[in-house]
């Protein structure tokens, strides 16, 4: 069996940056298992498994771990792929999840996301979070993750989190995000998940989901910019609707092959 793949680095104009996800289109689903096992040998945080459907297509996300029920990047690097390498001309595209119907369009420069929102609500964290990042954040908060909020950029740049302490906790599927009010853009972040292969991933679109309708009452403002502050940094650009949320960003291809099972 040979299976196209591409692999696609997401939320940045350039190689090497952003967060990288492999992309397979197929014609019908595989195994679980064997989409598992694809991904853990893919080795990047996410691969996405799209497959047509009636107008639209299916799509899968899966960790080297575990499947996921939502994932941002992997998204988009998927519509980037149906778009820039398999001929999609359509100005939308439509992707059935498990998430629900995920709706994705282009301008010339962007990507854009139409995810649903999350809104975080207020919570206790366990100690061991707590202790695994370290500082003192302002505001306790929880959706599918843990938000730790904290008063500065210079704070979440800093933290230099206790990744044999945060291991020790399961938040499966979720993670935990530390955020702060943003120097040059309206907020940043980063995204640690404990007992996963990558620690901490590059750049989170579904943490936006949250962090998205948080800002946005916070800065009374509808339209954002974000930076996730990882190694290889993420730019995403952000609008609050409501129950939903838009998150656009750009994509560039690192490569495209074959993979033979």
């Amino acid at each position: 069996m040979e299976l196209p793949a591409f692999q696609v680095d997401a939320f940045t104009g350039k190689v090497f940056g952003g967060n990288p996800a492999v992309v397979c289109p197929l014609e019908g689903w595989l195994p679980a298992e064997l989409m598992q096992q694809i991904a853990l040998e893919n080795c990047v945080p996410e691969t996405a498994f799209t497959v047509p459907a009636e107008g639209a297509f299916e799509i899968r996300w899966f960790t080297p771990e575990i499947e996921m029920d939502l994932c941002g990047h992997a998204t988009l690097a998927a519509a980037h792929v149906l778009k820039r390498h398999l001929g999609y001309s359509e100005p939308l595209i439509r992707f059935e999840s498990q998430s629900g119907e995920l709706r994705v369009t282009f301008d010339e420069e962007l990507i854009t996301l139409d995810f649903p929102a999350r809104m975080p609500e207020p919570a206790e964290a366990p100690r061991l979070i707590l202790e695994g990042i370290g500082g003192k954040p302002v505001e306790i908060l929880k959706s599918r993750d843990y938000v730790l909020v904290f008063e500065s950029e210079e704070i979440i740049r800093q933290i230099k989190p206790d990744q044999m302490l945060l291991n020790q906790i399961n938040i499966d599927p979720g993670g935990i995000i530390v955020t702060a009010p943003g120097e040059a853009v309206d907020f940043v972040s980063r995204f640690f998940t404990p007992q996963a292969s990558i620690f901490e991933d590059p750049v989170t679109g579904s943490a936006h989901c949250s962090l998205i309708p948080y800002w946005s009452r916070r800065l009374g403002s509808h339209s954002m910019q974000a930076r996730q502050l990882s190694a290889r940094g993420g730019e995403l650009f952000c609008r609050d609707m409501g129950e939903r949320v838009l998150i656009s960003g750009k994509a560039v291809t690192y490569m495209k092959g074959s993979i033979r099972i």
